[in-house]
């Protein structure tokens, strides 16, 4: 028996939309897989990203622990110059600027007692620094400072506290000093003050007084070494 041909048209229709079907479903799990496998990869590089960043953090943390041990080693090890209070530091010396007013013998009584004695000038460096600091102290012109120079064991002959000869190529007398000027004592002047509130030209500022003159007066000694633990104040 012969199927009429409609019957088989029929057929055909029907199955088409099976295979349309099948074909889309195939798309879309194509397309879910696409996007796993790119959430996936997205994973890795973040993965890869954070690990290689913990690393490098790891690097950091290590390297800093290390420069931090070796200073505080550097600081706990090394000798820290340090002066008492009330004493200022400079060059390796200690000084205090004393403002009470005292004889030349008196002031170095006092700073002897401090474990110095009068200030003795050894550098150029060193009188600039002074002249400076008694600028700021001075509340006026004859606000002058003591310092440990004297010929009173022989006119003329300039020494020192530790008992040695003035340099004459480091002097800073003031215009025509010293001029021994004996009309408030007739031994003169046998000692060396200084200071210019309004500053001093090419640091000129010493001037001999009379050694019986209440003046300030400027106590020098050497630093005093220590250990630190952190930092030197």
């Amino acid at each position: 028996m012969i199927r009429p041909q409609r019957d088989t048209e029929d057929e055909a229709a029907e199955s088409r939309p099976v295979r349309s079907n099948t074909a889309s479903k195939l798309t879309s799990e194509r397309v879910i897989l696409l996007l796993l496998s790119a959430l996936l990869a997205a994973a890795l590089i973040v993965i890869y990203r954070l690990s290689f960043e913990n690393i490098r953090i790891n690097q950091k943390l290590e390297s800093l622990q290390m420069k931090f041990k070796a200073v505080n080693q550097s600081l706990s090890d090394e000798p820290c110059p340090k002066c008492e209070a009330g004493w200022e530091h400079h060059g390796g010396k200690c000084y205090n600027f004393t403002t009470n007013k005292s004889s030349w013998e008196e002031s170095r009584c006092f700073c002897q007692s401090q474990g110095g004695d009068l200030v003795k000038i050894d550098s150029r460096d060193e009188q600039s620094f002074l002249e400076r600091r008694l600028r700021d102290v001075m509340e006026e012109d004859q606000d002058k400072f003591w310092i440990g120079l004297t010929d009173s064991k022989e006119e003329g002959r300039w020494l020192w506290v530790d008992g040695s000869l003035l340099d004459e190529r480091l002097t800073f007398w003031n215009h025509r000093e010293p001029d021994n000027w004996n009309g408030d004592d007739a031994n003169g002047e046998d000692c060396v003050r200084m200071g210019e509130k309004a500053g001093a030209h090419d640091l000129k500022c010493w001037f001999d007084q009379s050694c019986k003159n209440p003046q300030r007066s400027i106590c020098e000694k050497p630093e005093k070494n220590g250990q630190r633990s952190y930092v030197c104040v």
